[in-house]
């Protein structure tokens, strides 16, 4: 059988040990059957992080960006020039990512098992490795969105895959022809947090979301923010209405919450109940959440479980 050809892409802004970290599992990782191929797109480096990759791993193609693209631009760019050599798949990573020896096969494998889907690894955080994060969120209008989940562990999740409604963009295998189905992320208008529309968009246009359990990957943990309602009132106005990159940013809640809802709705709907979550202390991304209690994924996805 001819080999599977991926592509695994990754924007990148100065963290270069990370980056050498993560190629460095790439390198080590279980390939039968598979041809990698790597782009970083390094967003103008000034930590020597272009060099260091040439040093240490020649085959790795370099894409220069200029400062500006962010992660969607960064990640869109990659894919471009990943499309240009034909690939069956190409796999967007965040440049925080270690790689189980066998995750990346475990995703084609349960690519090429289920048609017409688009598969998110288990995502691990490495400095409690035993714990998910950002997988398989779970929309909740009357919650501002999408719920993510804090208590989950290997042991909480569903031991086969499983259909979700989103992907959050850390290690995503897309099939390129779901790519040229659905166009690149939207840079324009979510520059930071493309990922957020992406995988709905597909999933609207007939592809399966499925979270490979057997595919893992550990990721850095995220930096800690200080909470909305502890900052000023200048510097609340200024998350608000200027930063569009940004966590608390109008514009990214309402864009992302427009492309990546179940409805447009709903999506409308849930943008001034984050708000208002966050001025009571409530919100799902902030300490409040991280209190309250959770169901086993295995529980809440149950009737998800695909069966084979």
């Amino acid at each position: 059988m001819p080999l599977k050809k991926v592509e695994i892409v990754t924007p990148v802004f100065n963290r270069r040990d990370d980056t050498l970290q993560c190629l460095q599992s790439i390198s080590r990782a279980n390939t039968t059957g598979l041809e990698i191929h790597v782009i970083v797109v390094d967003d103008g480096s000034t930590d020597g992080t272009s060099d260091a990759i040439r040093k240490r791993f020649p085959d790795v193609e370099i894409v220069v960006g200029n400062g500006d693209l962010w992660y969607t631009a960064g990640t869109n760019r990659g894919i471009s020039a990943a499309l240009q050599r034909n690939p069956d798949y190409i796999l967007a990573i965040n440049n925080d990512s270690i790689f189980d020896e066998n995750c990346i096969l475990n995703m084609v494998e349960c690519a090429e098992k289920y048609s017409r889907s688009v598969v998110g690894a288990l995502l691990l955080n490495w400095a409690t490795p035993h714990r998910i994060f950002q997988v398989s969120p779970r929309w909740e209008t009357w919650k501002g969105g999408w719920r993510h989940w804090y208590h989950q562990t290997v042991w909480t999740v569903p031991q086969q895959p499983w259909e979700v409604e989103l992907i959050v963009g850390n290690c995503v295998l897309y099939p390129a022809q779901a790519i040229k189905e659905t166009g690149l992320m939207d840079e324009k208008r979510l520059p930071q947090f493309g990922d957020a529309e992406y995988t709905p968009r597909m999933r609207r246009r007939g592809w399966r979301l499925i979270i490979e359990p057997r595919a893992r990957v550990f990721c850095k943990p995220n930096d800690k923010t200080i909470g909305f309602r502890d900052k000023s009132i200048r510097e609340k106005f200024r998350l608000l209405f200027s930063d569009r990159t940004g966590l608390y940013s109008l514009h990214r809640r309402f864009y992302a919450n427009l492309g990546g809802s179940p409805s447009s709705l709903q999506g409308l709907i849930a943008v001034p109940i984050v708000y208002i979550r966050y001025l009571l202390g409530r919100n799902q991304e902030g300490d409040w959440v991280v209190n309250q209690k959770e169901k086993p994924l295995s529980e809440t996805f149950a009737s998800s479980v695909i069966d084979d």
